[in-house]
């Protein structure tokens, strides 16, 4: 177990490169609500090259932020911004209240927001609004179940025990709460 003053504090960002900064600053800022907070225009020496790029943050309640960099130069932006292959378990989650799942939710609908990308799944621990923002990343806005502490705590207690099991060929459910 970890001691938790040599924890990270928290989540300052996490950073992605996108094609069209403005349509990735209409999608957070306009159509979820994050605020842009930050905008930094830069040129550096990076990787043996001077690489112009402007790097955005959209800030959430905690301080974290979402960052995205578009480059300048197309060879650039290639080179940092290969090609993924779209999967749902690549994604970024983000913990909301009912209210504030209920009111993006609302906005992406009624904007019609790429409906054939945009779903609901109940976990049992959590309910999730799942949507694609303009780079093809996934968005998951989580609100926990009643009862998410003692679910927490029940996973906490048992989560090596579970990992070796599941890695030892037993991929047996543990998830009785859907």
């Amino acid at each position: 177990m970890s001691d938790t003053k040599t924890l990270p504090n928290r989540l300052h960002h996490t950073a992605y490169v996108t094609k069209d900064l403005e349509a990735t600053r209409a999608f957070y800022e306009d159509l979820i609500g994050l605020p842009l907070t930050a905008t930094w225009s830069e040129q550096d020496e990076l990787f043996g090259a001077v690489r112009t790029y402007c790097h955005c943050f959209f800030g959430l309640a905690d301080g974290s932020a979402l960052a995205f960099f578009q480059f300048a130069n197309k060879e650039d932006q290639d080179l940092f911004d290969p090609e993924l292959i779209p999967s749902p378990f690549r994604h970024i989650a983000l913990h909301v209240d009912a209210e504030t799942q209920a009111a993006i939710e609302k906005r992406v609908m009624d904007a019609g927001w790429l409906p054939e990308q945009t779903f609901t799944l109940e976990h049992g621990y959590c309910r999730s609004f799942y949507t694609t923002d303009p780079n093809g990343m996934i968005l998951e806005f989580t609100v926990d179940a009643p009862g998410a502490d003692k679910i927490n705590e029940d996973r906490r207690h048992d989560a090596h025990e579970v990992l070796q099991r599941w890695l030892a060929g037993d991929h047996t459910s543990n998830n009785n709460y859907r």
